[in-house]
């Protein structure tokens, strides 16, 4: 079983399994053995140790990540919306919001345990 030019590391499985399902493991595998900027040092150093774990090797950071990625869309778009100015402005008031109906909730309560 070889490692050509043609199939490349999916080679080893030869013809089983489907050409799809082999086209799409090389794109998986290319993406999880290149190096990622690292988060916290900022240079591109980050390999991944196993799935989900990731590893600076100039600052020895280790954090969680996606199973081949060390960054997934979700985390991405939470990590945007964090950063943005207007989210901590607005998560306040909701958290004002939300202990002022919780208050009245518990007025509510105690007035209608009263009258039984």
């Amino acid at each position: 079983m070889g490692n050509t030019k043609k199939v490349g590391t999916a080679g080893r499985f030869g013809s089983r399994y489907g050409i799809g399902i082999r086209k799409k493991l090389l794109k998986i595998e290319s993406k999880q053995e290149k190096n990622y900027h690292c988060p916290f040092c900022g240079f591109k150093k980050v390999g991944r140790r196993a799935a989900g774990l990731y590893v600076c090797r100039k600052c020895q950071a280790t954090f969680a990540g996606g199973a081949y990625l060390p960054s997934t869309l979700p985390g991405s778009i939470i990590r945007k919306t964090v950063s943005q100015k207007g989210f901590a402005s607005e998560a306040k008031a909701l958290e004002a919001i939300m202990e002022h109906v919780s208050e009245e909730e518990v007025q509510e309560e105690k007035k209608g345990r009263e009258k039984k």
